[in-house]
């Protein structure tokens, strides 16, 4: 016994077209899950993923009608691809490119540290400069850039410049407790 699941053509092309979204959000769940386990590098997990989201978009707009909801087709088809939905429907995008993303947020921050630590740096030496020696105009100024120097995460906590900023400031917080 034969059974026809369409009738005419166009809806031979709905369940085709069924059949490809189904294999793409299968085949992105076994991607992400390849990528997690460390099975394929990141630049081909990255290459894979753009194009299964590029497949991905170009389908899910042409079934708009038929498909309204990719959630309901996954639940619909008990599909259990959450990682697939993930990256689909709510990134968009491959997660080594997200993770760029947040990987140069934290370079973006550490520059601005950089470039507070540069201006304590030059504060300091300027006003040594101008012998203004008294320690307490030197404590505050260096204190601030040792707290400056404690936020660069890219410096190892035993980095000379830190041990030194902070031996000199042991050393001046003696003389401002003499002092008062």
């Amino acid at each position: 016994m034969e059974v026809k699941l369409w009738s005419d053509k166009r809806e031979r092309e709905m369940y085709e077209n069924f059949a490809e979204l189904f294999a793409i959000i299968k085949a992105t769940e076994k991607l992400e899950k390849a990528y997690v386990r460390d099975i394929i590098s990141p630049a081909e997990y990255e290459t894979e993923c753009q194009k299964l989201i590029a497949h991905f978009k170009t389908l899910s707009s042409t079934l708009k009608d038929i498909v309204p909801s990719i959630e309901r087709f996954h639940d619909t088809y008990k599909m259990d691809c959450p990682a697939a939905l993930n990256r689909l429907v709510t990134s968009g995008v491959p997660a080594t490119v997200e993770h760029r993303a947040a990987a140069a947020m934290s370079a973006t921050t550490s520059a601005a540290i950089v470039a507070e630590c540069v201006q304590n740096f030059i504060t300091a030496m300027d006003s040594l400069k101008l012998n203004m020696v008294a320690v307490d105009q030197v404590h505050p100024l260096l204190s601030d850039l040792s707290a400056s120097l404690s936020k660069l995460s890219i410096l190892p906590p035993d980095f000379e410049g830190k041990t030194k900023m902070r031996e000199w400031i042991a050393r001046l917080s003696k003389w401002v407790l003499l002092m008062s």
